[in-house]
């Protein structure tokens, strides 16, 4: 019993962390502060997904799926969870670059609405 809940918070913990890659962007548009915090997360999923890591939560759920009796599975988090379940795999290169958009759109919001909120600031000085 406690390797599968374990296996669950893991699970849970791996589709928090990729939701907040994709959606980071937009949660530091009402708390700017979370900005570095989403380029880290941002920065690691581009970087497992490029070079083809296999992410440290991926690792852990095997793990803990082995210590609970059951089989591990070959491949990743994204392609057990994601690929195949929320889009057909023949799209992974499409949703990659959409999500990509989102990130880098979100980002760039962002700075336009710091710098925006910096002119203000200097009129309002003068």
């Amino acid at each position: 019993m406690g390797y599968e809940l374990l296996t669950t918070v893991i699970l849970v913990l791996h589709f928090a962390f990729v939701a907040y890659v994709v959606l980071g962007g937009f949660i530091a548009w009402r708390w700017p502060r979370t900005f570095w915090a989403h380029a880290v997360a941002a920065s690691w999923g581009l970087i497992v997904v490029a070079a083809g890591l296999t992410c440290p939560l991926t690792t852990a759920e095997a793990w803990s799926r082995r210590q609970a009796g059951e089989s591990g599975y070959t491949g990743g988090f994204i392609d057990r969870y994601i690929e195949g379940v929320l889009y057909p795999e023949r799209f992974t290169p499409l949703v990659q670059a959409l999500v990509a958009v989102a990130v880098l759109g979100s980002w760039t919001v962002l700075l336009l609405r710091r710098r925006a909120a910096s002119r203000l600031r200097a009129d309002q000085r003068r």
